[in-house]
């Protein structure tokens, strides 16, 4: 009696098993969690600045800024390399504090916005460089002369706000030099070599850009 037991119990315990077995998928085909997708963002004038500096007579520095530029990037976390970004940016709005000087630059010893409106960035490629740091290849077009340049990128952070909806930030770096796009006004007094910050926020495309 004690052994027909024991075998009807033995037996119920492998039918228990045997239906756990078949209705549990193994391990490769159990579902995975999805990897975050690409989100496209638009660039956020109000919370974005578009620097540029020059070296004055080698002895400082001066600041100017962008006040009017336009832009979407899209950003794959877990596929950097599929991230883009383009940015177009207007002449005329040029910054550096003084009205006089703003309207050298415009003029065709410098800037020439007369003839040529904007200037633009497109990227063709991003590499990971290091945890949050990117190098973003592209084109730069200025006075109609495209150049290849290199930004320096870091990502400063995203979040999820009540009242701008899903946000994220970067902020990069690149030097250019400025003969190589046709200007070549001052040489004695302006340096060769122009710094260019860039600090853009985004606010997520499909969210109708975010609320401001």
């Amino acid at each position: 009696m004690k052994a027909l037991c024991s075998l009807l119990t033995l037996v119920a315990c492998a039918s228990v098993a045997l239906g756990f077995a078949l209705r549990a998928p193994p391990a490769s085909l159990a579902p995975q969690p999805t990897p975050p997708a690409a989100i496209t963002y638009d660039i956020d004038t109000g919370h974005s600045s578009l620097l540029f500096r020059a070296k004055h007579l080698n002895v400082s520095y001066v600041y100017g800024r962008f006040n009017e530029f336009s832009g979407q990037f899209t950003f794959d976390a877990a596929k950097p390399e599929s991230s883009k970004v383009e940015v177009e940016i207007k002449i005329d709005s040029i910054d550096s504090g003084i009205e006089k000087r703003d309207a050298h630059l415009r003029s065709p010893d410098f800037f020439d916005a007369k003839q040529f409106s904007t200037a633009t960035f497109k990227s063709k490629g991003v590499k990971k460089t290091k945890d949050g740091h990117f190098d973003v290849t592209g084109d730069f077009t200025l006075r109609g002369v495209t150049k290849p340049v290199t930004i320096d990128v870091e990502s400063v952070g995203s979040v999820k706000d009540e009242r701008a909806g899903e946000i994220a930030g970067f902020h990069g770096t690149f030097t250019l030099k400025r003969s190589e796009f046709g200007v070549s006004y001052g040489p004695t007094a302006l340096g060769e070599d122009i710094l260019v910050i860039v600090s853009v926020e985004g606010a997520r495309s499909d969210e109708g850009g975010g609320k401001k």
